[in-house]
């Protein structure tokens, strides 16, 4: 990339001040649909109609039947009909930018446990708080926020296509952004406004999502000898799966973590459960293949049901049911976090850190699957996928500060 055209930027500046509170507007009309899996399209609606305001072309494409045979894809969690991804597309000339955000966000949890209603927005303190708030609607503000300021003061900033892309199912298989790319909604390079605590993210490490099923007995619980606990079966599994996690953590950092995200069992507190469902989450090196991590995982398991007398015989059903994520990294020396890192340092004073990758994003898809080089950065946030989650507002005007700046670079790099 070659110098940053000269621009107006007070103006600029001065347009993303003045632009805030209506951008908080959009955040917060976006918080409060519940787009958790399944049930994303009231928040894509949101998202059509502020693309459609800021004059892009809107329109719609379906996630196609048979996403999960594409290598890069997860394993669907809900039929895709009825929850498209939005497409926005300004033309121009020259080189092109693709901004992807994802409008699924996680359950709230326990909905008691936090100050008010997930779903209400609620400013407090400097922070907005709301599932789904940092992670990552806020990026999507942050984002649009900059491309307005940028269209209202310096319009030739944008000369070559722009298009930004709201996908599905980022959290649990990112097959919304492998079906967009399939589509053809591509570009030279993504921006990722992901919450990244106004850190640039290049790399991510593998994901595997799986479920395990034990069929035990069910007795009553004054003789439980006459049944086989199901919930007690899992625990050797688990202690498995434990020594799996320790021997790809050789240093002891945790990076590749096993989380034990649901576990179902049994349905009366005086019987023998017969049968337990618990959901896993498991990261991986990078540099390994998504197969070798399926089959030392598989190896793990059966390991350990074999030692067992009752799971000898009864062998748990092991599915991979969501992430099948390879990990992916964006090389430090690529044009994109040189100009990035400038363009930040204009706005904050120093270079920004590098953030540890120690889960993944879509980035992957692009990196990995198309060659397209791809880069995260975003506002601050706190309490992502926990109670009462939040993004600080004021990292909102830095970030879309820094990413107007950025977008001039990109672009002006073609002039």
């Amino acid at each position: 990339m070659g110098q940053i055209v000269p621009h107006n930027w007070e103006a600029v500046d001065a347009a993303i001040a003045g632009g805030l509170e209506r951008s908080l507007s959009f955040l917060e009309a976006l918080v409060a649909e519940p787009s958790v899996v399944g049930n994303e399209a009231g928040a894509q609606r949101v998202v059509s109609a502020e693309l459609a305001r800021l004059g892009f072309a809107v329109r719609e494409l379906e996630v196609p039947a048979g996403i999960e045979e594409r290598p890069g894809s997860g394993v669907p969690q809900l039929p895709y009909a009825g929850r498209p991804v939005v497409v926005g597309e300004r033309a121009g000339h020259g080189r092109s930018l693709l901004v992807n955000g994802h409008v699924d966000v996680v359950p709230p949890g326990a909905a008691d446990l936090w100050p008010g209603d997930p779903f209400a927005p609620r400013r407090a303190d400097g922070w907005l708080h709301g599932r789904g708030a940092g992670d990552m609607k806020a990026g999507f503000a942050t984002a649009l926020l900059a491309i307005e300021a940028l269209l209202a003061e310096a319009p030739d900033s944008i000369a070559g296509p722009l298009s930004f892309v709201s996908v599905i199912e980022e959290e649990c298989t990112g097959n919304g952004t492998l079906a967009a790319a399939h589509a053809g909604v591509l570009a030279d390079a993504v921006l990722l406004p992901e919450p990244t605590n106004l850190e640039l993210m290049l790399g991510g490490i593998g994901i595997l999502w799986l479920e395990l099923t034990l069929q035990g007995r069910s007795a009553h619980a004054h003789l439980p000898q006459d049944g086989s606990n199901a919930v007690s079966l899992a625990l050797p599994l688990l202690e498995s799966l434990r020594a799996l996690e320790a021997e790809m953590n050789p240093d002891g950092d945790g990076r590749h973590a096993l989380n034990i995200g649901t576990f179902h069992g049994g349905d009366w507190q005086s019987s023998v459960p017969g049968v337990a469902r618990i959901g896993l989450r498991i990261g991986f090196p990078a540099a390994w293949p998504v197969a070798d991590a399926q089959a030392r995982v598989t190896e793990a398991v059966e390991r350990a049901a074999r030692a067992d007398g009752w799971l000898a015989d009864h062998p748990p059903a092991l599915r991979f049911n969501g992430f099948r994520a390879q990990g992916y990294e964006l090389d430090e020396g690529h044009e994109l976090v040189r100009e990035l890192s400038a363009a930040h340092a204009e706005v904050a004073g120093a270079p920004p850190a590098i953030a540890d990758g120690t889960a993944t994003t879509d980035a992957r898809i692009y990196l990995n699957q198309f060659g397209v080089p791809a880069i995260c950065y975003g506002p601050r946030v706190r309490n992502i996928h926990g109670i009462d989650e939040a993004v600080e507002i004021e990292s909102i005007a830095t970030g879309a500060r820094v990413l107007a700046r950025f977008i001039a670079r990109y672009y002006g790099a073609a002039a």
